[in-house]
């Protein structure tokens, strides 16, 4: 039998057009769904849900990785149980809650679903008058509230030793129950719960927690956050 060299090069011509046809359309439809995919989830990211952490040292997990800090350990919680939020650490070191009030502008370009304000500390390991505390706090909490009514606010009560005195000690405790309920938001009693003190869940400065001390703060706030997304 005698092959028509012509004919069998035009077919295999025609087969290595179509593979090759085949190939870019596979290739061309993996692109696509690679393309849809990107844009559900940069779609998917853009829809989240923000918590804002707001505070000063203590949010930002000063002397560990901020992700094992109690912020970070929040988006941990949240990723593996799927839930549509992402976590913002606005903590910064050395945060007074004055100081917290004239940055606060750069935290609300975009509405936080929940906002956790943890400041005061430094004010009372400094001696300011509760009194300028506490109206920070408030106007804080008012400055929120003015732009994002929807926001749901959790206030992070603190505890100092009585360095500046035992009378102090207890007004400055008592400044956070009291800006609670007098603007209506959740209140955790005291954030450093069965780690402030202790001196193996802290840093040797006796003030930061460990990463230790941090999941202990966490499991201490996250009930809060979860009855308030919930």
């Amino acid at each position: 039998m005698q092959f028509n060299l012509n004919r069998l090069f035009s077919s295999a011509l025609l087969l290595f057009v179509g593979l090759a046809a085949s190939s870019c359309a596979e290739k061309k439809a993996e692109t696509v769904q690679s393309e849809v995919l990107s844009e559900k989830t940069q779609k998917s990211k853009s829809d989240q849900k923000t918590i804002l952490f707001f505070g000063n040292s203590l949010t930002a997990a000063y002397g560990i990785n901020p992700e094992d800090g109690f912020a970070g350990l929040t988006q941990s919680r949240i990723d593996s149980l799927e839930l549509d939020y992402k976590v913002i650490n606005g903590g910064l070191s050395g945060e007074t809650t004055a100081g917290g009030l004239s940055r606060l502008d750069w935290f609300l370009e975009e509405e936080p679903a929940v906002f956790i304000l943890e400041l005061g500390g430094n004010d009372g390991l400094r001696g300011i008058k509760v009194t300028e505390s506490k109206n920070n706090l408030i106007k804080i909490i008012d400055k929120v509230r003015s732009k994002f009514p929807e926001t749901k606010i959790i206030l992070a009560g603190m505890q100092i030793p009585p360095n500046m005195g035992q009378e102090y000690a207890k007004e400055f405790s008592a400044m956070y129950p009291a800006v609670a309920k007098e603007k209506n938001v959740t209140l955790i009693p005291f954030l450093l719960e069965n780690v402030g003190g202790i001196p193996e869940l802290n840093l040797p400065d006796g003030i930061h927690p460990t990463e230790e001390g941090h999941k202990i703060v966490f499991e201490t706030i996250w009930p809060y956050i979860k009855n308030t997304i919930e």
